[in-house]
């Protein structure tokens, strides 16, 4: 039922990664924070998320 052995796909890890993240930082954008602190922190969790993804850590 479940492939733990499937490959891992970066591209995906990171599109998820960044949408989950810009949902957040799209709020705290509205909330008044500048918008490349929000654009930075989207990029950091995107790039934090595909390197946990391809290690095996998520």
């Amino acid at each position: 039922m479940y492939n733990n052995n499937s490959d891992k796909d970066w591209l995906t890890a990171a599109v998820t990664a960044a949408l989950g993240a810009g949902i957040v930082t799209s709020f705290a954008v509205s909330q008044g924070q500048n918008p490349f602190v929000a654009l930075a922190i989207t990029g950091f969790s995107a790039l934090v998320a595909v390197l946990f993804s391809q290690t095996g850590l998520i």
